[in-house]
């Protein structure tokens, strides 16, 4: 019934120690060899993102920077994608230098510092990717980023995503992928549109897709998913609009979920119309 499922990583397919469980990896493996497109849609650089898929067999075309990009995962040809103007990416260093909080941008799929900091050395060790300092910052912006990401305590973060959002929410999408991470990215860069987007180029009717995530940067990827499932630890504004949550990140949510609604699939029976059956799953939860 779905032929489709995007599946975000840190908090989600990932445990909180950033593993993916042996039976977890079975059960993407089995879906995707029952004919099954399954992604990742993550906020991680593609580069990172992709060792992940590497691992797990997955070919299809992987949505990341939070959905400002869709790239294909063999090849690296670009689907889709929507960068932070050169005027938006210089206010904000501007803000991150007068505040004095960590910032660190994408572009060309390279992550960039101003210095080597212990913000930007734990962050690059936890995704496995490489880092290039560059003093400069509003050079590169110049040509615009990717996503731009600021990393500090969740108090200070708070206050600033108000901020920000005041001055800028008509020209940036604002938003915590984790209580320490506020990330920005183009306004029409969500992971809800990129699905959609992937998902029409695929041929895949929106009511066959599956999203899977755990915080408040996946709110659009679960409104957007003909069924969207929450993880059992994900934040309730997730859970609230989710048509099903399943279990923890530490406890196989993943597998469970595609356990439940791709390999054994007469478990999740619904109307073509998903409707009133669909509404019903949609309100059972674990």
């Amino acid at each position: 019934m779905y032929k489709m499922i995007a599946i975000d990583l840190d908090g989600t397919l990932l445990t909180d120690d950033l593993l993916i469980s042996p039976g977890t990896a079975a059960a993407i493996r089995k879906a995707i060899e029952m004919g099954a497109v399954v992604t990742i849609a993550t906020g991680r650089m593609f580069s990172s993102a992709k060792l992940i898929a590497q691992q797990l067999g997955i070919t299809a075309p992987l949505i990341t920077y939070q959905g400002a990009m869709i790239k294909a995962a063999n090849d690296g040809e670009v689907l889709y994608e929507r960068s932070v103007s050169p005027e938006i990416a210089k206010s904000l260093i501007e803000i991150a230098h007068q505040k004095n909080i960590h910032l660190q941008v994408y572009q060309d799929d390279t992550l960039y510092g101003a210095a080597e900091t212990d913000k930007l050395v734990a962050y690059a060790k936890a995704v496995n990717v490489p880092y290039v300092i560059e003093p400069d910052l509003m050079k590169l912006a110049q040509k615009g980023f990717t996503k731009l990401l600021f990393i500090d305590e969740p108090g200070a973060l708070d206050g600033l995503q108000k901020e920000l959002q005041l001055v800028f929410g008509e020209f940036a999408y604002i938003e915590k992928s984790k209580t320490n991470y506020l990330e920005v990215t183009h306004p029409e860069a969500n992971k809800g549109n990129a699905l959609l987007f992937l998902a029409n180029e695929l041929g895949i009717d929106r009511l066959e897709v599956i999203g899977i995530g755990d915080n408040h940067n996946d709110f659009e990827l679960i409104k957007a998913a003909g069924f969207g499932i929450a993880m059992g630890n994900a934040v309730q504004a997730v859970k609230d609009i989710a048509d099903y949550t399943t279990l923890t990140n530490n406890d196989e949510g993943v597998r469970h979920a595609i356990d439940q609604f791709i390999l054994e699939p007469e478990m999740a029976v619904v109307t073509t119309e998903g409707s009133e059956e669909h509404a019903q799953l949609g309100r059972k939860k674990l």
